[in-house]
């Protein structure tokens, strides 16, 4: 079959050449610089030293202030220590710890122990309650700080959570009624405004440090010291995104893969800020460049499947990656054996970096994981060439493999632990639950925004348009229902990340921050089929410093 006669996905062109890239120039790595953070670290370690003989309540809201600058990376260890305290205090003394009843203070502590991964009951919430409407209390509706507090924290619910539910829903309705007034503090407004558009728990961690360095600057109790590490932390650690962008860019050049394959997406920078999203510290560098590069081939594959090849090929191309062995590629056409070699490749690169490091063998448990997702996509290729309409189930159970987040955490496992553990390998592979809940949340923000586009070109019904079919419903409640479904696996996350210790923590988190790049990349558009939609939010992430003085 000739090229003109295959579907084409009609991909916008890549925006950010390997020229650009390669042109980048950044004063942040200079020497000068390093030294000054590295002063003001000491300086911030000793101002949070002695803050810890200060209230609980100035304590968290710190912590929280570290964490949103992006900066707490720096000082986990203060960190962890005061989120113990808090949690002591409230098994100490339940409801009273919070001695002033402050809403804002009891929402931060809630969220911020929550989201660490601490089992903290909503309880604490009851004397917000009135005792005779069983709702919360009407005084409260003037108190933005804590309103905002709480609405923050409800997205840190658990199943079966009423209150929350009910947090969720005053807080909102109240947020919103806020900004209509005439005489709202404009700074108020736009943080209200900003929340209301995405929770913290659905953003990407690295854009809203960008954003809210710029709020903090702003605020009357801001800390200098804070906030001169906070900027000069992230042009640093921007030039070291920089760099690393360089390098991908040129591995991609030398590959040759836009050029002939010219059917695919070129995504690269898009591509690295997914593995930005799931692991931004400076010390996973490594993993990102890795994990960047497996992007980069996955979107490639994604296209082989949905878009370009016949079933035929795809059977046959299937086949050889389960196999793994390239000589089996000679009964592929050409532009699939470049593809499977490119992925051959850098499957083997890792596997190198990692039997030199911990002499662990990991090439198998990669090489089976990525056969697993192509034969779910070898199975939505049937689907699209026999015209079957799967069922929400069926779609999901097959959709919640092709969405990758287990291979991804896989990946990330093998890149950023020393040592890597057979077990945990074998345990990842068999989907466990915080995977499952992740993989759930990506597939559903994928459908959301990009079904009606897939349709267009005439791909498989996606999860919205199988609750159609299923149930004979509109496309604006089959659309309610999957938004409701996502959310409420939210709540299936928030419960893996207290409740499930068997794993490491930072594996559980990768899955975590795949969810929430995914709904965030999403519900800003589709910047894997048109980059123009993402240039702002990459540009001020990757290229352009924040201002100093």
């Amino acid at each position: 079959m000739s090229a003109s006669d295959r579907r084409s996905a009609n991909y916008f062109p890549n925006i950010w050449t390997d020229e650009y890239l390669q042109s980048l120039s950044s004063a942040y790595g200079e020497e000068m610089y390093l030294q000054r953070v590295e002063k003001l670290k000491l300086e911030v370690r000793n101002f949070l030293t002695e803050k810890t003989n200060g209230s609980l309540i100035d304590q968290i809201e710190l912590v929280d202030i570290l964490q949103r600058l992006g900066i707490s990376h720096h000082f986990r260890d203060y960190q962890e220590k005061i989120l113990q305290n808090v949690q002591a205090a409230l098994i100490s003394n339940g409801q009273d710890w919070n001695k002033e009843d402050n809403l804002h203070a009891t929402a931060l502590a809630f969220r911020l122990l929550r989201q660490d991964g601490h089992a903290i009951s909503t309880d604490i919430f009851r004397n917000f309650m009135d005792e005779i409407t069983g709702s919360f209390k009407a005084s409260l509706c003037s108190d933005l700080t804590g309103l905002l507090s709480l609405y923050e924290a409800s997205y840190l619910s658990m199943e079966g959570e009423s209150l929350m539910y009910a947090a969720q829903v005053f807080a909102t309705r109240h947020l919103r009624e806020k900004l209509k007034e005439d005489k709202m503090d404009q700074d108020i407004a736009k943080e209200i405004t900003h929340a209301l558009e995405a929770p913290l728990r659905w953003s990407m961690p690295r854009l809203e440090s960008r954003w809210f360095i710029d709020v903090y600057e702003k605020r009357q109790d801001m800390n200098p010291l804070l906030l001169e590490l906070a900027k000069l932390d992230f042009n640093i650690l921007q030039k070291m995104y920089q760099d690393e962008l360089m390098q991908l860019s040129s591995w991609f050049s030398k590959s040759k893969l836009a050029k002939r394959l010219s059917f695919a997406r070129d995504r690269v920078v898009e591509c690295f800020s997914a593995a930005v999203g799931f692991t931004y510290e400076p010390y996973f560098s490594y993993s990102r460049m890795t994990i960047t590069k497996f992007i980069v081939l996955l979107n490639i594959i994604d296209d082989i499947y949905d878009v370009y090849g016949t079933l035929v090929e795809l059977e046959l191309f299937t086949e050889v990656i389960k196999r793994w062995d390239i000589n089996c590629l000679e009964q592929l056409p050409d532009y699939m054996k470049i593809s499977f070699l490119a992925l051959f490749n850098t499957v083997n690169e890792m596997t190198y970096d990692v039997l030199r490091d911990q002499e662990f063998n990991i090439n198998s448990y990669a090489a089976e994981t990525w056969a697993e997702v192509c034969e779910k996509y070898l199975v939505e290729a049937r689907w699209y060439n026999s015209g079957y309409k799967p069922t929400l189930n069926e779609y999901l159970s097959n959709g919640g493999v092709s969405v990758a987040c287990h291979l991804f955490v896989l990946l990330a496992y093998m890149c950023t632990t020393n040592p890597v553990e057979e077990k945990t390998l074998k345990d990842l592979q068999r989907h466990p639950e915080f995977i499952k809940s992740a993989s759930l949340v990506s597939r559903l923000a994928d459908d959301l925004a990009t079904s009606s586009d897939e349709l267009k070109r005439g791909d498989i019904p996606k999860s919205i348009q199988c609750y159609m079919h299923d149930t004979g419903c509109s496309e604006e409640d089959a659309r309610s229902y999957i938004r409701n479904l996502m959310h409420s696996t939210w709540k299936s996350i928030n419960k893996n990340v207290i409740m499930d210790h068997e794993y490491p923590k930072e594996i559980i988190s990768i899955a975590e921050n795949f969810a929430r790049f995914t709904q965030w990349f999403y519900e800003c558009g589709d910047g894997h089929r048109n980059p123009i939609e993402f240039k702002e939010q990459m540009f001020a992430l990757f290229f352009e410093p924040i201002p100093l003085p």
